[in-house]
């Protein structure tokens, strides 16, 4: 049998769920990565970051963390997140779907239970079937059924997993989940992929946003291929904690250490939002502004979700949206949600008018489409 995947393929062309690579094009406007603060096409950035490098003798991490490819760009990256997140200590990692697969993995063993949102993302999830404990999977930012499962689960070690900004709704979680967590004294996996770097008042995400102090059970996890600009991730957490995962999980363990170059540009990144914060800020409020305004819709970051419902009409408006404004958008289907979606990102580097054009146009694209 040469081709034993044909009838899968078949059947998800059908549903239309088929998906393809496609070359990026250069010549198109993005409003579907997540890329949004535009710190990916900051060329001086890139120039800061090769500068680092040459202040040393090789350019790659070579090994493990833990053999020896702990280098000070690692070393003097995560001080440098620990200082402006409030963290004890730091890991940098490969990227956010490696990190969360090593985070879940090590940390819920046997005879401890996880608590994990629904709406996580598809890398938490994966992580579940690693796991030796009992895994619960509770509705989406429901306090209430969290609690019921907290309180069942006392006088047992508990890790509850949540994101700052969920990926696909773009919602934030409430604060008083978060409240729970620290109440019942579990351990919070937070998930800031797409909240790090776009909300709080110095922009350093969920907990920055509402004003929490960062507690011993806490770890946050970030990406650096979001906000950033780079690629990778991170994982924040008390001195405890990052002691048994340097020692448990198997991606710091048994992965290359991460690339000098990307963590290099990430500092980097972080220094120059920590540098223009105040304007990174009100640049994302005007663009809020402007999807109020023209479509009623309050977003909490810069991610702006339509639910079409219908697989191929979001392909179908996609493909509008490209030849007729030259705009890139997302056309997010089944699994990655409940029902198909666009997923537009209204980076910092779109110019408004742009952004102001493409909702106006979607706002007679959804008279048509959504009923």
């Amino acid at each position: 049998m040469m081709n034993p995947y044909t009838n899968e393929l078949k059947a998800l062309k059908r549903s239309g769920r088929y998906r393809e690579r496609h070359l990026v094009d250069e010549g198109i406007i993005d409003m579907a990565s997540n890329d949004y603060l535009g710190l990916a096409h900051l060329s001086k950035l890139h120039d800061m970051a090769c500068k680092t490098l040459k202040n040393y003798g090789y350019h790659a991490p070579k090994s493990s963390m833990l053999v020896n490819g702990y280098h000070p760009i690692h070393k003097n990256f995560e001080k440098a997140l620990c200082e402006a997140n409030g963290f004890e200590e730091a890991i940098v990692m490969g990227s956010g779907f490696n990190a969360n697969i090593g985070l879940i993995e090590s940390l819920v063993r046997r005879g401890d239970v996880l608590l994990m949102d629904e709406e996580y993302h598809a890398s938490g999830m994966v992580a579940t079937k690693m796991c030796e404990g009992e895994v619960i999977i509770f509705s989406h930012n429901d306090t209430v059924a969290l609690e019921k499962e907290l309180m069942r689960a006392q006088g047992k070690r508990v890790i509850v997993a949540i994101e700052g900004i969920y990926s696909m709704g773009g919602d934030l979680v409430p604060k008083e989940i978060i409240e729970l967590a620290i109440k019942y004294e579990t351990i919070l996996i937070l998930d800031e992929a797409h909240s790090s770097g776009v909300i709080g008042e110095n922009l350093m995400g969920i907990l920055d946003f509402y004003g929490i102090t960062p507690t011993p059970l806490m770890v946050k996890m970030g990406t650096l291929g979001k906000a950033y600009g780079s690629f990778g991730a991170y994982v924040l957490s008390s001195h405890h904690i990052n002691e048994y995962l340097i020692n448990r999980a198997k991606n710091v363990i048994y992965a290359t250490a991460p690339s000098l170059y990307d963590t290099a540009l990430a500092h980097h990144a972080l220094l120059y939002i920590q540098e223009h914060s105040g304007v990174l800020r009100e640049a994302i409020l005007r663009r809020q502004r402007i999807i109020k305004e023209i479509l009623n819709i309050d977003i909490a970051g810069l991610i702006l979700p339509l639910e079409i419902g219908n697989n191929r009409a979001v392909m179908e408006i996609q493909k509008i949206l490209k030849e007729e404004l030259g705009v890139s958008v997302g056309a997010i289907r089944q699994p990655t949600v409940k029902a198909a979606i666009i997923r537009l990102i209204a980076r910092l580097d779109v110019e408004e008018e742009r952004l102001i054009g493409v909702c106006e146009r979607f706002r007679d694209i959804l008279v048509k489409y959504v009923p």
